[in-house]
């Protein structure tokens, strides 16, 4: 069964942008967009699954 992928996008919660991922993860709440988007792309991808 493959590794679920990780999507992260960035959700509004009042004043505040967060990044979200699919696995659950949420970056810290944000005033500035751009810093919750930086969140979201520095979220790990999961680790490849080893060949055998």
């Amino acid at each position: 069964m493959p590794a679920p992928r990780h999507t992260t996008s960035t959700a509004e919660r009042g004043s505040f942008c967060l990044a979200v991922c699919t696995c659950g993860w949420q970056g810290p709440a944000r005033r500035s967009r751009d810093l919750a988007r930086k969140d979201a792309t520095a979220h790990p991808a999961p680790p490849e699954p080893a060949q055998a």
